[in-house]
Order: C-alpha cells, then structure tokens, then sequence
C-alpha cells in the first residue's frame, strides 16, 4: 500500500486533466457536433444533388482562385519545418519517456505506415496520372518523350515526400504530447504550449471537431474512389453492371469489414492487414514488372528518381502563375495537398499511436522515406507500364485511363497474359486498402471524440462502429452528388480550415522542443557535486575507496540485497531531503508505490513548483538478464536487480543500487539543482505559458508486450 510522510493516502501525481476519471467518456461537443453536421451533409447532398453539386463547385472555384498559392507556401512550410526538426539536435528527442521502446518490430510498424496513409486511390492513380499528365500535361505538347518523362515526375510529386512530411508533422507533434507529457491523444494536445490548460475545454474540442470532419471527408475520397474501382473490377471479371445498387454493397461490404477489423483493435486487426497489404501490393507489381519489360522499366525506374530529385525543388513552388492550367491544378495539385491535410489528423493521429517509443530522427525518416520508396516504385512500374502501352500505339487504351480512371488500372492488367488471376488480385488489394484506410480512420475518429484514460486506449467498439457507418453514408451521399468529382472538390474545402491549424501546432511544437533545449543547457550548465563520492559501499570494503567502486562495478545483487538497500539507503535518503526541504519552506513528499510482480516498492520525491513543472525523483527497481560476461563466482543467478533513476522526461538509464545514502542524497540533488537551472533559463524566455507536470507516476510502468515502454 502506498505511504506519504504522514502515512495518509499519497496525492497522484499531477497530470493534466484528460477530462476523464480512468474510465472511457464521450466528448460531446466533438461527438454531437460532428456527427449532427456529417449526417445533415450527407441528407442534404442525397434529397438535393444538384443544389450541393452546385455549392461545391461555387466553393472550389473561389478557394482556387484566392487560395491556391496559398496551398503551395503551406504545404512547402509543413516539409521544411519537419526536416528541420529531424536533423536538429531535437531529432535525438523520443516520443515518449526517454527510457521507452518501440512496442512494434520494423517490419510491422513500417507495414503500418505504408498502410494507413495510402488507400486504393494508389491504385487508381497508378495508371491514370502517369497516362493523363503524358497525354494532356500541365505545359508544353503532350505524347513527347519530355510529356513522358513529366508525367510520371508528376504523379510521384502528388504522392511524395511532401504529403507525407504533413502526417509527419502531425505524427511527431501528437506523440511527442501524448507519450512524453501525457496529455491526450488528440489534435488540441498539440497546442499547449500555446494556449495552455484551455486545450481541456471548449476551444480543444474545436480543434478536435474540426480534425473529426476533416478526416472523414478525407477518407471518403479514398473510400469513394475504392467503391468506384471495385465496382468496375467487379464488372470486368463477373459481368457484375455498375451502378448505385452496386456501390452500395461494396460501401456496406466495406464498411462491415473495417468495423470487425477497428473493433479488433490495431495488434490484431490493422497491423495484420497492414502486413497482408504489402506482401500483395508488391506482388502485383511484380507481376506487371516481369511481364512487360524489366530491364526497360527499371530504366525509367532510376530515370524517374533523377527527374523528381533534380525537379523538386522548382516543383514544389511552381504555381504556373504566367499561365495557370486551373483545372489541372484543381483536378490534381490543389486537390492533392488538400487531400493530404484532410488525412493528416487522422494518420498522424494513427502513426502516433505506433509509434511510441521512436525518436523524431526515426519517425521522420521512416515516414518520409519507407511508404515513398515503396509509392515511388510501385508508381513508376505501373505509370511506365501504362505510357508504354499508349505510345505503341494503343489510343483508346489512353482515352479510356484519362476519361474513365477507374478503368484504367484493369485496363492496364488486360494488355498481358493471366488478366483473371491478376484482376483478381488486383481487387484483393484495392478491397484490402479500402479496409486498412477506413478501419483505422474509424479507430481514430472514435478516438478524437472519446475521453481516453491513456494514450494507448482506444475508443469503445460501439463508437468505431457508428463512424465507420458514417464514413460508408458520407462516402455513399458524396458519390450521388458527382462521384468521385463531388469528393475531390469537398475535400479542397475542406482541407483549407485546418491547414491553418497545422501552423499552429508547428509553433505549439517548437515551443516545447525548446524547453528540451533548455534541459540540456541545464544539464551542462551545473556541475554533479556527488560525481566525486559516487561509490559504494561493499561487504569488507571501506566506504569512499576505489575498490569499493570496484567492487559495485562487478557485483550482481539479488532480490534480498535490492530489498535492503530500498529500506535501509533509499527510503531514509528521500525522506531526509523532503524534510530538509519543507524545513526550508519547500513542500516536498515521498510516496511509494508497491510493483505488483516483484512486490518492491517505487519511491518518489516530489517538489511542486507553482505553476512551473513539478521536480520528480524516482526510484525503480528493475529486474535485468546477468550479463553472459559476468563472473559466476559473483552473479549466482540469470538475473539480477538494478534500481534506475526516473525524471520527468523518463529514465535516466544509469543504476544508484549500491550507493551510500550520502551518495544517493547528492544524486538527489544534482538533479534538483539542474531542474532549477531548467526552470530559470525556461522562465528567461517563456514567460506565458508551461509544459504540463510530468512527476513520473503510474502512467511511466512499462506496458503490456515490451519492457521499458
């Protein structure tokens, strides 16, 4: 049972209210709100398809016209800070505490990444891009050897590096928020440090409503193109007609997939969907790659990576400003940026929540460079495949993938031999990103409107269920509107409002990554007074010798020497600087917390500091492996006790089994003198607003399936 100085109940430690009392809560603004204006969209585009084609169109025409120049700054701002922030000394930061693991293998988070931010619509657009920018380019003449060469460029342009360093940024900032500060898993978490304590209130459940509607209508273009698509590959190989009626089956097919998968939670359901992605994806374009020209295809291969490195940087400012092709732009530039920040809440959200564990540095190259390299290969094959097909001669091929995109890619397949089986693959995949985009859209968004004790839980399964049946009405009502039309425009509109959110979470970011540098600084700037006494004290040797040091070097103590040293040097030690401390008029407690498996107490210190982070000091006993290096006439056992020092921002990798309680109190105080240098060179600069407490607590204990995380 946990004790305090005076033997009553111990406060928790401070934490920012999640608006929860440990157990799930409906955020109802977010919820009613959202829910009330999906659904009256929805009613209103199916009782008056023409009224809301109209609207729309009105509404793309105006931000085109006023904000597209606008979408180019902004999504070159989002690439630049994100790369910025890795290569800085902030990249070293993890998203989480700093003695934290990844809780998923490479191969399966880096599964997940591809998974959660690529739907079929790469599928969709594999072929008609390359093939529509060949025969129809944003300049000069079309079916040239340069249209060629553009067109593809083009095409990996839409789906690079760019798109990707938004779920980037929004990854970053939600999981270094969530993990390291405990503070939600949502959109308003990322704006503390702007406006403080009132993300708990009604401005964050804005911001998370605005995510929540932004999301959907971003999955619904992928879950509208999806239905489209299927709905043709259906036709090609059964006879299947396309129409409403058909569509419908594939939404409510769809739909009851990504419900038992979101229900199942993201281990088993969304990862192992993930991994199946892959393995498909990559086979089908094997497949294309043997059968039409491998040696030719790896060629353009490498041409296209040359083109898009050297292209770049022109590329992604060029607003075509002299003489603008504005339907082009709507139809791909404009509607592609929009379309990656309607999605960037919710796979930032997502990639967030696997990530936990991974530093900036890996998270950014990861999300930037893994899903890419795949999207870059797979466009190519298929985007050079296509062009090849068209410039032997086949015109109405050419036609039909620039007209009619959702026929392109089986159009694609039937040009070699075996179309049954990879027609038949080709719609496991498309059915399969469907699935994996509107599962963990659902999971997200459930997420975003629930109060969540931690940041590892997710939502409950009713709430996943009703917004996957939201996404399939959306997604249903925007198709009877224009089709794929309708979505593609929607989603320019609505990705502009929290476009402008997102450079508020790149200033919430950088806010906080500078209190990390000013823990360093801190760090170097104070001198540890007990480095010199740091050595311990061993049967038949004497205290403050350096074979002492030795000696506790070479020893592997058991649960009976880590027993004693907790009540004999730890526990005293605390105990004697909180009251040393509240006699100097400094509030301070120890608490203790009893581990339920090896039944030895944690202790804390801590120190409220008004309204500044709280000072934390934790003692842990872990137990560890013996090294294989280790003498046996000194570790009689496989395993063996260490007690590691935690701190607000984690743990700090380095053992006090074995000091003397002087030694232990000097420990104590080299690190509350450095949370005191911390605090003023904060304060010097940052006078407004604070990280929240980060005492470490209960939330810090290792989770389920990995050590330390």
């Amino acid at each position: 049972m946990a004790t305090t100085d005076d033997n009553r109940n111990p406060p928790r430690p401070s934490t920012p209210d999640i608006g929860g009392t440990g157990e799930h809560g409906l955020k109802r603004l977010v919820f009613i709100g959202s829910a009330t204006l999906i659904v009256a969209l929805s009613v209103w585009a199916i009782l008056t398809p023409t009224g809301a084609s109209n609207a729309i169109g009105s509404a793309v025409a105006w931000i085109s016209s006023s904000f597209g120049w606008y979408y180019f700054l902004a999504a070159t701002l989002y690439l630049v800070f994100v790369v910025y922030v890795a290569l800085s000394r902030y990249g070293r930061v993890k998203l989480g505490p700093q003695h934290s693991t990844p809780d998923y293998g490479v191969f399966s988070w880096a599964a997940m990444l591809f998974a959660a931010g690529i739907g079929i619509d790469l599928m969709f657009f594999s072929v008609a891009g390359p093939v529509s920018h060949y025969l129809a380019p944003p300049e000069g003449p079309g079916q040239t050897v340069e249209a060629a060469r553009q067109a593809v460029v083009w095409t990996l342009f839409h789906y690079g590096i760019t798109g990707w360093a938004m779920y980037a940024l929004m990854g970053m900032a939600l999981g270094y928020f969530a993990f390291r500060y405990r503070l939600p898993l949502a959109i308003r978490s990322a704006l503390y440090p702007i406006i403080g304590r009132r993300i708990h209130g009604r401005f964050g459940d804005t911001v998370d409503l605005a995510a929540v509607i932004g999301t959907i209508f971003g999955i619904s273009v992928s879950l509208g193109i999806g239905v489209v698509q299927l709905n043709y590959g259906l036709r090609f190989m059964f006879g299947i007609p396309e129409g409403v009626a058909a569509q419908l089956g594939l939404v409510a097919l769809a739909v009851l997939m990504a419900t038992l998968s979101a229900v199942s939670g993201v281990d088993k359901g969304i990862r192992r969907l993930s991994q199946l992605n892959i393995i498909l994806a990559a086979l089908l374009m094997l497949y294309v790659l043997v059968l039409e020209s491998p040696a030719r295809l790896l060629n353009t291969l490498i041409l296209n990576i040359g083109d898009y490195v050297s292209r770049f940087p022109s590329m992604t400012l060029n607003t075509f400003a002299y003489d603008q092709p504005v339907e082009w732009l709507n139809d791909w530039t404009l509607f592609f940026w929009a379309w990656w920040v309607a999605w960037a809440p919710f796979v930032g959200l997502f990639l967030a929540r696997i990530s936990r564990g991974r530093t900036i540095r890996q998270f950014v190259a990861a999300t930037l460079v893994v899903p890419f390299l795949f999207t870059l290969t797979f466009l190519s094959v298929l985007g050079n495949s296509a062009i090849s097909v068209v410039r032997r001669g086949n015109a109405a091929f050419g036609e039909t993938a620039m007209n009619a995109p959702e026929q392109g890619f089986y159009g694609l397949l039937a040009q070699y031999p075996g179309v049954t089986f990879s027609a038949g693959l080709a719609t496991v995949v498309g059915l399969l990103l469907y699935v994996t985009s509107a599962d963990s859209g659902a999971l997200v968004m459930a997420n975003l409107s629930s109060r969540l004790p931690t940041p590892v839980t997710d939502a409950k399964p009713w709430l996943r269920i009703f917004w996957a049946l939201a996404t399939g009405l959306l997604t249903m009502a925007m198709l009877i509107v224009g089709g794929v039309d309708a979505l593609t425009s929607a989603t320019i509109i609505m990705g502009l409002p929290f476009s402008l959110v997102m450079f508020l979470i790149i200033w919430g970011l950088y806010r906080a990554l500078r209190v990390e540098r000013f823990r360093e600084e801190a760090l170097r700037t104070t001198l540890p007074s007990s480095l010199s006494v740091r050595t311990t004290t061993s049967p038949g040797q004497a205290p403050g010798t350096w074979r002492h040091r030795l000696a506790r070097a070479l020893s592997y103590p058991g649960t009976r020497a880590a027993t004693h040293f907790v009540d004999d040097v730890c526990r005293p030690a605390l105990h004697e600087v909180a009251e040393e401390l509240r006699d100097q008029g400094v509030p301070a407690t120890v608490s203790e917390e009893t581990d339920p498996d090896s039944k030895l107490p944690h202790l804390t210190l801590r120190v409220p500091m008004g309204a500044e982070q709280h000072f934390g000091y934790r003692l842990r006993p872990v137990e560890r492996p013996t090294p294989s290096f280790a003498m046996r006439s000194v570790a009689g056992y496989d395993t063996y006790w260490r007690v590691e020092v935690h701190l607000p921002e984690g743990g700090q990798d380095y053992d006090v089994m074995g000091y003397t309680r002087d030694q232990l109190i000097g420990d104590v105080l080299d690190q509350y003198e450095r949370h005191l240098e911390f605090l003023r060179l904060h304060r010097e600069t940052e006078a407004r607003h604070v990280l929240p407490d980060h005492t470490p607590g209960p939330r810090d204990e290792p989770t389920a399936g990995g050590e330390d995380r």
